[in-house]
Order: structure tokens, then C-alpha cells, then sequence
């Protein structure tokens, strides 16, 4: 064992798979180490937020002493409190680069192991009397399911120190289980198959466009869950507290929440509220709890409703100011999933896609001989349901820092009328027809009907910097309108 060693990491072969030095510092009563140090290790690599929940011991009486090779669905940080050990570690995760790779290495007690979900991992005692610990960020279950191979698979081209069969029979000098000699071999292994992406809301206009981007770039719908409140494989509603239990969340990766209450007018009626309330804080409240539990990424999507307008365009760290209870109660969401460790806020507005929106309500009104009046003195730009499902998509692949991002087409600031007009203009229909009207007088119109509406942000575009900054390309909403307008009508 060397002593006196810097701290360092380093990176294998296999994706995942790191291999540390630790200080192991001396003296004449014996030695000492940090074991782990999460602040120091951590700034060497991220580990994807390993949430340390048990640590195990295995003490091998004998040297020679084989265990594994076994695939758990969790992570572990292994390393040696007494003797030398060989680590062993093969990839075993579906779908893997490096699948059935094998990686090897000395350990001693200023070594140590990172070993990612979906490797199977094993060691073979070099001394008598060691002691391998590991720490682990799941507990061990009975219906958890592992992956296992045979350590003497020829096909691995394992080479143990001490063999551990001669001649095709096994090594009486390196002892391993019954069980662990019963393994298959690699052509027989069942894979640790990928975490899943649970897509909440999927019936919704985001929820369709997310299912249309993973059929679209071939993604393995065996990956993804989609689930909406009724007409879907999984029925749930994230206000249910008892619809929890029919989610397997030990086996998410990703939570793309697309569910909300956006009735902003019905939202100011007594029931209204407490609907929007449910459903935009507090079933918020209860997928954040369940994403910390079990280290899983939180996708939200936010609205400009949470700012009052009076910024002509607005920034991520804007302060919240919400004019009426559906902003209110969204900002109270954005404020939850702000304390969930792994989160994305996408902040979105005046949506357009597959369902009820202001372009298709335009085109059903343009073709009828009745004049029109669309508000003039709201200001923003359209946000396609395709491009924030490319954004979603990109910031979950390109690893993004975690956080707030605003999310629209690019393109002019324009009012609703303009818009209007555009559309006017692109199917054909008579401009005449098409009039502008103030937001006041809009709604003293509504109420001589005996209808209210809800205030609106004067001012509704986002400064898009920080999303461009990923490198993600963002269309704008003039040329996104034509390619809606040819498919959709």
C-alpha cells in the first residue's frame, strides 16, 4: 500500500466506472484515511447526486475468496479497510456502449471505486482476513431485480490471480458460493435494463408533442411511461395521493411534468381556485417529494403568468409577480420544484400545439363572414409545442446545469393582433375582418356578457440567452407558424 497519495480520480474504459486514489496517512500506531469525503470527491466527478443510504461490509476469511459477479440496480462506492483485493466489474446495462466489457483493478486501502447502476461487480481476496466496504444509495430488496454472471465465463477472459478452475473443475483454493457458481454466462445474462421517463399531462398539447418527439428520433418507447388523468395506459393524477403507489419510481430516471390547471379565467371562481391550487402547487409539491426520495429529475414547465408584465422582456431571476391565481399558483410550483435537488423549470408562454389554442381558434374563426376583435396591447411571442419538446429534450441529453430556463420561439415581439393577422394573411382569409381591440375594452365587453376574465401580463417575451447558451437552436415563431399552419390545416 502506498501512503501519503493525493487524492485523484481515475476514468475507465467502462462509462461510469472511476477508480480513486486515496491519502492513507501513518504512522507507528498504524494508518488513517477519509473513506469518502463527498465534497471532495464530488469535485473531482459528479455522481449524479449518490444519496448514501446503507454501508455493507464483507470480510473474506480466506485469500482466494471469490464473490459475484453481481449487477445491481444502484450505485456503490467500494474500497478495502484491510488487505488486497482484485475488483472485477463487467457492463452489464441494456443498451450500453461498452456492454459485456470488463475492467479490473488492484485494490487496497488507498483505493477505491465508484461502480454505476447496471455493472456487475466481484472480487477475489488476495490476503487472508480482508475486509471489502461498500456504501450503497438504495436498500436491498427482495423484489429488486439483479443481473448475475458466472465469474468463470471464459468469454469475460477474466484472468484471476488465483484461478479459480483448473483443469474445468473449481479451485478448492478459491472458495465462491454455490450460488455464485450457478451464474450464466454473458450470452445468457438478462441486461439491468435503462431507468424509464415518466411523462405526466401526456394527453395535453406538451404531453402529445413529447410523445411525437420520442416516436419521431426512434427512442425506445419501452423507456418511457405516459400517464394523464383518464384515455392512457396509466391512469394518474399527481393531486391523488393514493395514485403514487401505482408508480414504480426506484425505476425512474425522469419526470416530465406537463400537468397543470390553465383555465386562467375559471381559475378566479371559488372553485377554480382551489383547482388550480390542487393541482399547480400542490400535486407539484408531491412529485417533488417523490423525485428527491428516489434521485430522480423533475422537468416543470412555468408560465409568464408568473410575472405581472411590465418588463418588456423577461430574465430567469425575475422576481415573481404574479397578477391573478393561475400565475399565483404556478409561481408557488416553480418555488417547489426549486428545492428538488435535480430540476429543470422551462418557462414558457402563449403555447401552441395539438388541441385548443389561439392559432386554430383563429383559422375556425377566419372562415366564417363574422368580423373579428383580437387584443392589440399584449405583447410576446408564440411557443410551439415541437420546440419546447426539442428544448426538453436537449437540456435532459446534454447533461444542461440544472435550474430555470426560459423557453418560446425566437423571433418579433408582436401583440396577439399581429399575430392574428398573420394568420390572416398566410390561409387567405379577409384582413378586413381581423380588428384590433384594447385588453379594456376587451373585457368591459366580456362583461356586459356577464363573463370576467382574468388580468394578463402586458408584456410576455422572454430574453432566450441563456437556452441559446446550450447551444440549443431555436426557431422562430414566424417560420414555426407556416410549417403548423400546412400541417395542421
Amino acid at each position: 500500500m502506498e501512503f501519503n497519495k493525493e487524492l485523484a480520480i481515475k476514468h475507465t474504459p467502462i462509462s461510469g466506472l472511476y477508480i480513486y486514489d486515496l491519502k492513507v496517512i501513518n504512522d507507528n500506531r498504524g494508518w488513517f484515511k477519509e473513506n469518502y469525503q463527498a465534497a471532495k470527491i464530488l469535485a473531482l466527478q459528479d455522481l449524479n447526486n449518490f444519496k448514501i443510504v446503507q454501508n455493507n461490509i464483507s470480510f473474506n476469511e480466506k485469500k482466494g475468496t471469490v464473490r459475484g459477479l453481481h449487477a445491481e440496480p444502484y450505485n456503490k462506492f467500494v474500497s478495502i479497510a484491510k488487505g488486497k483485493v482484485l475488483g472485477v466489474w463487467v457492463d452489464l446495462r441494456e443498451g450500453s456502449q461498452t456492454y459485456g466489457k470488463v475492467h479490473t483493478e488492484i485494490l487496497d486501502p488507498s483505493k477505491a471505486a465508484f461502480i454505476p447502476r447496471g455493472l456487475a461487480n466481484g472480487q477475489q481476496a488476495l490476503e487472508d482476513e480482508t475486509i471489502y466496504t461498500y456504501l450503497v444509495d438504495d436498500h436491498w430488496s427482495p423484489n429488486t431485480k439483479y443481473s448475475l454472471i458466472n465469474p468463470a465465463d471464459p468469454a469475460l477472459g477474466i484472468v484471476w490471480p488465483i484461478p479459480i478452475k483448473i483443469n474445468g473443475e473449481w479451485n478448492p483454493n478459491a472458495p465462491i458460493s454455490d450460488q455464485d457458481k450457478a451464474h450464466p454466462f454473458l450470452k445468457d445474462v438478462l441486461p439491468i435494463k435503462a431507468k424509464k421517463t415518466l411523462v405526466i399531462g401526456s394527453n395535453g398539447q406538451l404531453g402529445k408533442a413529447i410523445t411525437k418527439y420520442v416516436q419521431n428520433h426512434g427512442l425506445n418507447l419501452e423507456n418511457y411511461l405516459f400517464c394523464d388523468i383518464s384515455n392512457t395506459d396509466i391512469t394518474f393524477d399527481i393531486t391523488a395521493i393514493d395514485d403514487y403507489v401505482k408508480i414504480d419510481w426506484k425505476n425512474l430516471a425522469t419526470v416530465i411534468n406537463c400537468a397543470a390547471f390553465t383555465s386562467v379565467d375559471l381559475v378566479e371562481t371559488d372553485q377554480g381556485t382551489v383547482d388550480a391550487w390542487k393541482t399547480n402547487s400542490f400535486g407539484v409539491e408531491l412529485l417533488v417529494k417523490q423525485c428527491n426520495k428516489h434521485n430522480i429529475t423533475l422537468v416543470h414547465v412555468s408560465t409568464d403568468y408568473v410575472f405581472n408584465g411590465l418588463h418588456q422582456e423577461h430574465l430567469e431571476s425575475e422576481p415573481f409577480s404574479p397578477l391573478g391565481v393561475y400565475g399565483q399558483s404556478k409561481a408557488a410550483g416553480d418555488l417547489l420544484v426549486l428545492t428538488c435537488d435535480k430540476h429543470y423549470i422551462l418557462r414558457t408562454s402563449w403555447l401552441i400545439g395539438d388541441g385548443n389554442n389561439f392559432v386554430n381558434t383563429m383559422v375556425k374563426l377566419g372562415v366564417s363572414d363574422k368580423p373579428i376583435h383580437v387584443i392589440n396591447d399584449q405583447f410576446g411571442r408564440l411557443t410551439f409545442t415541437s420546440t419546447l419538446a426539442d428544448a426538453i429534450f436537449h437540456l435532459l441529453n446534454q447533461k444542461s446545469p440544472y435550474g430555470i430556463y426560459n423557453c418560446s420561439n425566437s423571433g418579433k415581439i408582436v401583440s396577439w393582433f399581429e399575430i392574428a393577422q398573420e394568420i390572416f394573411k398566410l390561409k387567405g382569409f379577409d384582413l378586413k375582418k381581423c380588428l384590433p381591440i384594447s385588453t379594456n375594452d376587451y373585457a368591459n365587453n366580456l362583461l356586459k356578457l356577464g363573463q370576467k376574465i382574468s388580468k394578463r401580463p402586458t408584456h410576455s417575451a422572454f430574453i432566450l440567452a441563456k437556452l441559446e447558451h446550450t447551444d440549443f437552436k431555436i426557431p422562430t415563431w414566424e417560420e414555426q407558424l407556416k410549417d403548423y399552419l400546412r400541417e395542421a390545416h
